[in-house]
């Protein structure tokens, strides 16, 4: 863990978005870089897309810059699928118990 130093708007904006979505003011800040950090790494995907890869990487073990990177295969299907496809929250709930026992 470190330090970032940031703006005092940015703080700001960070307190109000943390309130708002109900996490911590930290986990909003690692939201917002985790979302800028796929958005970086794959600038053709939507919010959506990048919600999804994120919701996959999760269930997968979390999100590294590695894991981040390992996420293009995914990333070129997600821009090249329907905006609309959900995603399913059985599929992933799976990736969390012993077994995959929904």
């Amino acid at each position: 863990m470190g330090i970032v130093k940031i703006s005092d708007t940015m703080h700001e904006n960070l307190r109000v978005a943390s309130q708002a979505l109900s996490r911590s003011i930290n986990a909003q800040a690692e939201h917002w870089m985790r979302v800028g950090m796929l958005a970086e790494l794959h600038p053709g995907l939507d919010h959506q897309a990048i919600a999804r890869l994120l919701v996959q990487a999760e269930a997968t073990g979390g999100l590294d810059l590695a894991a981040a990177l390992a996420l293009a295969p995914q990333a070129a299907a997600a821009a090249a699928g329907p905006a609309t496809a959900p995603v399913r929250l059985a599929d992933v709930a799976g990736a969390h118990t012993p077994g995959g026992a929904h």
